[in-house]
This record gives C-alpha cells, sequence and structure tokens, in this order.
C-alpha cells in the first residue's frame, strides 16, 4: 500500500514537471533510531514548490528502504552494499557504517565505481566528524565544513 502510494505521488511529480531526472540524486545518512543524521539533494527543478515535493518523495523513498538495507547487511561482510532497491527510474544505494548508521543515494544515473568512491570519501569525512570531541553521536550534523566537503563530493562523483 505504501509503495502503491509513493508511486502514485511520483507520477504525479513527474507528469508535473517532466520525467527527465538525470544527475538528480538524495543523500542521507540515517543513524540507530533511524533518524536523520544528514541531508543533501540536488534537484535541477526550478522554484521552491517543486524542490520540496521533490524532497518530499525522497524522503519518503528513502524511509522505505530502509527494510530492504537491513536485509542487504546482514547478507554481506561489505560495508557498500550496491542498488538494494529501485523505485520507478530511481535506484537506491546504501552504505553502512561499523556503528550501523546507513548512508543511502537515491539516483537516477546508474554508476556504480562513483557511487562506491563517494561512499568511501563521506566515510572518511563522518569519522572525522564522529572523532570531534564536540560531536553528540547520532545526531544532526550542523558543521558548514562538513556540508560544503559533502557537497563538493556530490558534485564530483554524483553530477
Amino acid at each position: 500500500e505504501f509503495r502503491r502510494v509513493l508511486s502514485d505521488l511520483s507520477s504525479g511529480i513527474n507528469a508535473e514537471y517532466g520525467a527527465e531526472m538525470s544527475g538528480n540524486y538524495y543523500f542521507v545518512i540515517v543513524g540507530h533510531h533511524d533518524n536523520p543524521i544528514y541531508e543533501q539533494e540536488h534537484c535541477s527543478r526550478d522554484g521552491q514548490s517543486k524542490k520540496d515535493d521533490y524532497r518530499d518523495l525522497c524522503q519518503f523513498v528513502a524511509h522505505a528502504s530502509l527494510d530492504m538495507i537491513g536485509e542487504h547487511m546482514w547478507t554481506t561482510n561489505s560495508m557498500y552494499l550496491k542498488i538494494v532497491d529501485k523505485f520507478n527510474d530511481w535506484n537506491v544505494s546504501a552504505f553502512v557504517t561499523a556503528g550501523k548508521q546507513r548512508f543511502i543515494i537515491l539516483h537516477d544515473i546508474k554508476n556504480e565505481d562513483s557511487i562506491r568512491q563517494f561512499f568511501q570519501e563521506v566515510y572518511e569525512l563522518y569519522i572525522k566528524t564522529a572523532m570531534n570531541p564536540f560531536y553528540e553521536p547520532n545526531t544532526p550534523i550542523q558543521s558548514q565544513a562538513f556540508h560544503q566537503k559533502v557537497k563538493f563530493l556530490c558534485r564530483r562523483y554524483l553530477i
């Protein structure tokens, strides 16, 4: 039922704003308690309401994919889980840290090597942030330096 509602919502967004979504992505770090720790998106659509619709839909898809990620993470020793789910034209790739934080990216262009490298570099950046004595584990990351570096990595590997 949940997937049907998402599919209807996605169809409406694609019909209203065009189905062409190349180069768009939504990246989120999800903590222990399924709470978002960090979000980053790239939406080529114009207008705030379009971006809000896009973000809302991406949040729904990412949250719906957590069960699939949970299943995949117990079947492999690898941190990079590759594509764990697919929703319409979007692929959902995941990376699980040693501390069980989930890095999730929704993307419409399939390029596993770039996504794997992106996850590796963001993981290194996340470790540095987590080791900061002023960072409280499993809370939203507010650092502008972290945000700017993730934004740079997104442009480098995902667009």
